[in-house]
């Protein structure tokens, strides 16, 4: 499959993907953990069809030491043993935000609760932002038919 657009040729398409990408190092792995990033990535990717943001995002997580389980299992993570009540917390959250259009309140009172019970109001926000950023680069890839495959750990960063 080749590209629609090459988005780094393009000097409109390289501003915003760059602009995206700087907000993304705003989130830092003190507020949220990195392996948590990762998993709501890879949610909101597989949700989104993103073959090029699941190709980075689980090499990421492979290359910062998460097992093959953990990521073969995120689309399936409601019956998976294999993650933490605050990683469903955010997974539920991240299914909800990137699906806004299936419920006619967007994000439900429960899974916001269930999110807050678990993530102060910074990591809240660092939540929240990655998943509206994850589903504008997965929008941008999807659209512009990314091809995947390719990547190698680390190089955006």
């Amino acid at each position: 499959m080749d590209a629609r657009l090459d988005l780094f040729a393009s000097p409109i398409a390289a501003k915003v993907v760059k602009h995206l990408a700087s907000a993304g190092f705003g989130i830092s792995d003190a507020v949220l953990p990195h392996s948590t990033q990762e998993l709501v990535k890879i949610r909101a990717s597989q949700i989104n069809g993103c073959g090029f943001c699941l190709d980075m995002h689980t090499k990421d997580a492979a290359a910062a030491g998460e097992t093959a389980l953990r990521l073969h299992m995120v689309a399936a993570w409601r019956e998976a043993k294999v993650y933490t009540e605050a990683e469903r917390a955010a997974l539920e959250l991240t299914e909800q935000g990137t699906r806004l259009a299936d419920h006619h309140t967007g994000v439900t009172e429960a899974a916001w609760e269930n999110a807050a019970k678990h993530y102060d109001e910074e990591q809240l926000a660092a939540l929240v932002s990655l998943i509206a950023l994850i589903n504008a680069f997965n929008r941008i890839n999807v659209m512009t038919q990314q091809p995947a495959g390719d990547y190698v750990p680390g190089q955006f960063a």
